[in-house]
C-alpha cells in the first residue's frame, strides 16, 4: 500500500484512490479500486516484529554475516585507492555520477560481489543493500535460476545480431503483463528506450512538443535533460551543459502532482502538444507518489487534445506491482517505456504501446529505430527468469510488507531521535526525506536537509547498510531481503539518527 508519513505538528489525511493487484497463478489480476487514507504524523505506529517465514530468503554457500560490528574498525582503503586511480582513467572516476558519492561527500565504495539483498566490498566490509543495482535486482542480487538460465544460454554466444527465440518469449510475457502494450521494442537502456518513445509519440501525432514534469529523469538524451532530477540534481545543475537550445525547445515542464500547471500548458498549445511524459511514481527525486487526480487528469488532457501520455516505467515497470504503474493505479496510458527489470540486471530497455502506433516503427513503417545488440539473448534470457520468479504467487505482497516494515521503522527512528522526517513506499520502492513535511513534486524534495543526509549516509555505511549516495534517488528492496536484514536496518538506523 502507498504510504506517505511525516512529522507534522498535527495529523492530517487525504485519500488517494488506488488500483491494487494481487497475484493468481502467477498472473497480476486487478482487484477492484478502492480508496484507503494516508496519514501523515508525527510518529509512526508501533510495529510488530516477528520471526522470519521469507521463502524468498537466499540460499548461498557463502555465510550471510555482517562484517561491520564494533568489534571491527570500519576501513574502505582498498575502496579509495582504487577510486583515486579511476579517476585518471574515466571522468570523475565512474561511469555514472551518482556512483561518485559527490552529494554525500567522501569517496565511494568499491564492490566486489553480490548475493541476494547483500554486497561486499573489496575491503571485505559486508552491506545490506537497498540500491539494488538502482532497481533491477528486484529477485535479488546474482540468483542461482538466473544465473543458472545465463550460463546456459552462454554456451550458445553473447550475442547474435539477429533474431532468437528469447526475443519473443520476453515479449510475449511483457505484452500479457502490462495494460498498454499490444506490441515491443526491445533496445539496451532506459535512455534509449524513452528516445525511440518521444520520435514515434512525434512520428504518431504530426507534432513537436512534449511535456514533461520537473525532478523526472527519462534518460540523458539532449531533449529530456530539462529540469530533470536525477543526477543532474545531485550536481546542482538545473540543466545539462553542451544541451542545444534547439534541442528543448519543444520540451515544456510543469511542476509534478500540478494538473492546473499542465491545463495552462494545453491551453497556451493547442494542437501542438506531442506527448505528456512522466514517472508514475518518481524515483529520480526520491520518492514521489502521485496524487490520483493528478494521473486521473492527465489522461483525460491527453485524450481530448490528441497527445499522447507516456508512462516511463522504467523504474516501476514489474517493481510496484506485475503489471506497473498503469496496472496498480488503473490508468492505461498509449505508450510505456520499460528497463531495469525486464533485463534481470543486464543491459535492456523496451518501449512499447498501442499496435497502430507501434507498426509506425521500422521496419513495419518509416520511423526509424535500430541498435546492434538491442534483443541480446543473455538480457532477454535474464529478463524471462526473472519475470518467471515474479510470478509466484505472494511475490508483490511480501514486498509490501517488508518495505512498509522498514520505512515505518526508518521514519519511527528519526522521529524520535527529535529529527523531522517524512518518506512513504509503494511495493517495494520507497524514500524518505529530512523536511517536516509530505513532499508532492521536486521543489518539495528540495527543501530536504541534504547535509543530514549525506552524514546519515555515511553513519548506516560504517553500520553496514548501504542507501543510495543521494536524496534524490528512490530505495528498493527485493524478494532476498528477510525481516533480520530490515530489524538490522532499523537497529543500525536508530544508532546513526542519534549522533547526526
Amino acid at each position: 500500500m502507498a504510504a506517505t508519513t511525516g512529522t507534522s505538528a498535527t495529523a492530517t489525511s487525504t485519500t488517494l484512490a488506488l488500483h491494487r493487484p494481487r497475484i493468481f497463478d502467477g498472473e497480476c489480476v486487478a482487484l477492484s479500486k478502492k480508496a484507503f487514507p494516508v496519514k501523515f504524523v508525527r510518529r509512526p505506529a508501533l510495529f510488530s516484529h516477528r520471526p522470519s517465514n521469507n521463502k524468498y530468503s537466499c540460499t548461498s554457500s557463502r555465510v550471510i554475516r555482517m562484517s561491520v560490528s564494533v568489534e571491527k574498525k570500519y576501513s574502505t582503503q582498498k575502496s579509495q585507492e582504487i577510486f583515486t586511480a579511476a579517476k585518471e582513467l574515466m571522468p570523475g572516476g565512474v561511469n555514472s555520477p551518482v556512483r561518485a558519492f559527490n552529494s554525500v561527500g567522501g569517496q565511494p565504495i568499491v564492490f566486489d560481489s553480490v548475493k541476494g539483498s547483500h554486497a561486499w566490498d573489496v575491503d571485505g566490509n559486508e552491506y545490506i543493500d537497498y540500491v539494488g543495482t538502482w532497481g533491477p535486482s528486484i529477485i535479488g542480487h546474482a540468483d542461482d535460476k538466473v544465473n543458472a538460465a545465463l550460463i546456459e544460454a552462454l554456451k550458445k554466444g553473447t550475442s547474435f545480431g539477429a533474431p532468437c527465440l528469447a526475443e519473443n518469449v520476453l515479449a510475449e510475457m511483457v505484452i500479457k503483463a502490462v495494460p498498454s502494450i499490444e506490441m515491443v521494442r526491445f533496445v539496451n537502456s532506459g535512455t534509449e528506450a524513452c528516445m525511440g518513445m518521444l520520435r514515434l509519440a512525434r512520428a504518431f501525432t504530426g507534432r513537436d512538443k512534449m511535456v514533461k514534469f520537473e525532478g523526472c529523469y527519462h534518460g540523458h538524451a539532449d531533449p529530456f535533460l530539462v529540469k530533470a532530477g536525477s543526477g543532474v540534481a545531485t550536481l546542482g545543475l538545473p540543466d545539462s551543459p553542451g544541451v542545444p537550445k534547439d534541442a528543448t525547445i519543444g520540451t515544456l515542464t510543469a511542476p509534478y502532482n500540478d494538473i492546473e500547471a499542465v491545463e495552462k500548458l494545453f491551453s497556451d498549445n493547442k494542437g501542438q502538444i506531442a506527448a505528456v511524459i512522466l514517472e508514475p511514481v518518481v524515483g529520480n527525486s526520491g520518492f514521489i507518489a502521485p496524487r490520483r487526480e493528478f494521473l486521473e487528469g492527465l489522461r483525460e488532457l491527453t485524450k481530448t487534445d490528441g497527445a499522447l501520455l507516456v508512462f516511463d516505467e522504467v523504474m516501476t515497470g514489474f517493481r510496484i506491482s506485475y503489471g506497473g504503474a498503469q496496472e496498480y493505479f488503473g490508468i492505461t496510458p498509449d505508450l510505456t517505456t520499460l528497463g531495469k527489470i525486464i533485463g534481470g540486471g543486464l543491459p535492456v530497455g523496451a518501449y512499447g504501446g498501442r499496435r497502430e502506433i507501434m507498426e509506425m516503427v521500422a521496419p513495419a513503417g518509416p520511423m526509424y529505430q535500430a541498435g546492434t545488440l538491442s534483443g541480446n539473448p543473455l538480457a532477454m534470457t535474464a529478463g524471462i527468469c526473472t519475470l518467471q520468479r515474479l510470478q509466484q504467487p505472494g511475490s508483490y505482497e511480501y514486498l509490501d510488507k517488508i518495505t512498509n516494515r522498514l520505512v515505518q521503522g526508518l521514519l519511527e527512528a528519526g522521529s524520535n531521535a527529535g529529527h523531522k522526517i517524512c518518506g512513504g513506499h509503494i511495493s517495494g520502492m520507497f524514500g524518505f526525506f529530512f523536511t517536516e513535511w509530505p513532499v508532492y513534486n521536486f521543489a518539495d524534495a528540495k527543501k530536504s536537509d541534504t547535509g543530514k543526509f549525506a552524514r546519515f549516509h555515511r553513519g548506516m555505511l560504517e553500520q553496514g547498510v548501504y542507501f543510495a549516495p543521494s536524496q534524490f534517488e528512490a530505495g528498493f528492496t527485493s524478494l532476498a531481503h528477510t525481516e533480520e536484514d530490515i530489524d538490522f536496518t532499523i537497529a543500525a538506523a536508530r544508532k546513526v539518527f542519534e549522533y547526526i
